[in-house]
């Protein structure tokens, strides 16, 4: 969305943002966007790949930098104090429609999902929300293809960010599990089209908003699905009214003071799902996150007991795109082009 909206990338306005334009409309849906019958063409974009390049980004991600990321002018912006809100031993009870806390409950998805940080072509810092997902190489991530990419040539290193690195588990400026930079990226190859004719909205609520990342090794040689485990993905057709847990850092709080999350811990929203009157492409379900939300998981089958369920489809903006309720924040849903990059990121060497 444009600044104006609950979503935007960081060159409109703020970092790390819920997606798109409210001028998007229905009719840049193409019509092979959501279930492909034939696999399409892919963007790769390499991260780093030295020792020192590892190095360097892992030591530019200090507690400090990770907490300010999102903010429009992070030069005055105060740090935001910690969510120090207690955990809970207890589960969340089944079928428990949430219209967004602070998750304390603890499992699996505590350590599986994370902040995923960013470098702008700017050089200001924005951050979103990513997964680690069962796969061959055990490094595999998704996340939403805007929080790696503006629309533009994948040739040219402005359309890429940098400095991407994942924290799992993040909470209060600290890495709990490690940080993990990025060998290896994948969206779409819709995003190489034309940004004087082609917005990131047209890309994304056309169903091409997945994003893939293949995580370097921890600095003791682990591989990331090995230290963090990881969730189940599936690529199946959504189902009205399906129950849908879903996860986020957003951080609206850096740039307005009265909003209610600053990006500090793991935020959690559960309801069912249904389609975006605007962009029946995108489903979502009630929840009040937006800012540093993109790209995180869609679960269904999630287990409240142990923090386990299928990741099928990454958070990509709210209502202001889609329509619908307001408080609602909607996915791309994995279909065969998600299927496809999946396949390529699982097959990278980490």
């Amino acid at each position: 969305m444009s600044a104006e909206h609950r979503a935007f990338p960081r060159n409109l306005a703020a970092a790390g943002a819920l997606l798109l334009s409210a001028a998007t409309a229905a009719a840049v849906l193409l019509p092979a966007a959501a279930h492909a019958a034939e696999p399409e063409p892919i963007a790769t974009h390499a991260g780093a790949t030295t020792d020192q390049e590892r190095s360097r980004i892992d030591a530019y991600w200090t507690p400090a930098r990770m907490k300010l990321a999102g903010a429009v002018v992070p030069e005055i912006t105060p740090v935001p104090e910690d969510d120090n809100t207690p955990d809970d031993p207890l589960p969340l009870p089944p079928n428990t429609p949430d219209p967004g806390a602070t998750w304390t409950h603890g499992g699996a998805v505590n350590e599986s999902v994370g902040r995923l940080f960013f470098t702008f072509s700017d050089g200001y810092d924005g951050s979103c929300t990513a997964t680690v997902v069962e796969s061959a190489n055990r490094s595999t991530v998704v996340t939403a293809a805007h929080c790696l990419r503006g629309v533009g040539p994948s040739a040219a290193d402005g359309t890429w960010r940098h400095n991407v690195y994942f924290v799992p588990g993040y909470r209060n400026g600290t890495k709990p599990l490690g940080g993990f930079s990025i060998r290896s990226m994948a969206t779409s190859a819709r995003w190489d089209a034309d940004p004087a004719t082609t917005t990131s909205s047209d890309v994304a609520v056309a169903g091409h908003d997945t994003g893939v990342l293949v995580a370097n090794p921890s600095a003791e040689g682990r591989r990331i699905a090995d230290v963090t485990g990881a969730q189940r993905i599936a690529f199946t057709r959504p189902v009205e009214g399906e129950f849908i847990h879903t996860f986020g850092y957003p951080k609206d709080r850096l740039n307005n003071p009265a909003a209610k999350y600053a990006g500090s811990r793991m935020i959690h929203c559960a309801g069912p799902a249904r389609p975006g009157p605007k962009a029946p492409l995108l489903w979502g379900e009630s929840c009040d996150m937006s800012h540093g939300a993109s790209g995180g998981p869609h679960l269904t089958r999630f287990d409240t007991r142990t923090g386990v369920g299928t990741v099928v489809g990454v958070t990509t903006t709210s209502e202001d795109l889609a329509g619908g309720q307001t408080n609602t924040l909607y996915a791309t849903r994995f279909g065969d082009s998600a299927r496809h990059l999946y396949t390529w990121a699982q097959t990278r060497q980490a």
